[in-house]
């Protein structure tokens, strides 16, 4: 097969299937080698990131998801007469947070953190498939684990955890002229915020 070929064959099965995919799955449809079809996903994503598309290609992880982008998110939902979803309440983001930097976490180890029950904020993230179970800790009643899904990086659009901004320094820090903008990067609130504009 050609690249183009290959492109074209990964373009499609991107947008019928309405999920993440990865390249070995492709690459076994396709019966050749895994490595051009890592090629040519990662220039669907360069190409659907110009301005001028309406979707665009995402990398989550190791898979690769084709939707829409999040400025047309509105016009999408009056022609499907969707309703917006209510957004995160400022407690449900202060828990995802400390889901999403600490993970795998407990709910009582959320809850020590925040001073609060958070049992039902924690079902509500669960819920909106932001949150999800990550197994058991291996201690008496074996308490569940949390992490964050992979909806969750799709509606931050983050490649990975890894791309989390940074905390906010502490005051230390900010005395010796250090701050999240110094090192290029935005506050976990600025982060969550994005939460909020995307509807979720």
């Amino acid at each position: 097969m050609t690249n183009s070929e290959i492109k074209a064959a990964c373009e499609a099965v991107l947008f019928a299937c309405g999920e993440s995919v990865n390249a070995k799955r492709i690459a076994r449809a396709l019966e050749i080698d895994e490595k051009p079809v890592e090629e040519q996903l990662e220039k669907l994503v360069e190409e659907y990131s110009d301005d001028s598309r309406g979707v665009s290609v995402l990398k989550l992880n190791d898979s690769y998801l084709m939707c829409n982008k999040r400025a047309h998110g509105e016009t999408i939902r009056k022609v499907m007469d969707m309703k917006k979803n209510s957004p995160l309440s400022q407690a449900a983001l202060e828990v995802l947070a400390v889901i999403a930097y600490n993970q795998p976490v407990t709910k009582a180890f959320v809850e020590q953190v925040r001073g609060v029950d958070c049992s039902g904020v924690i079902g509500s993230l669960v819920t909106k498939n932001l949150v999800e179970e990550k197994g058991r800790l291996e201690l008496p009643g074996r308490p569940l684990l949390y992490g964050t899904t992979e909806n969750f990086l799709k509606c931050f659009q983050l490649e990975s955890l890894e791309q989390l901004p940074p905390l906010p320094q502490p005051e230390e820090s900010k005395d010796e002229g250090e701050s999240t903008e110094d090192k290029g990067g935005e506050t976990a609130e600025a982060a969550a915020e994005k939460a909020n504009k995307a509807g979720i």
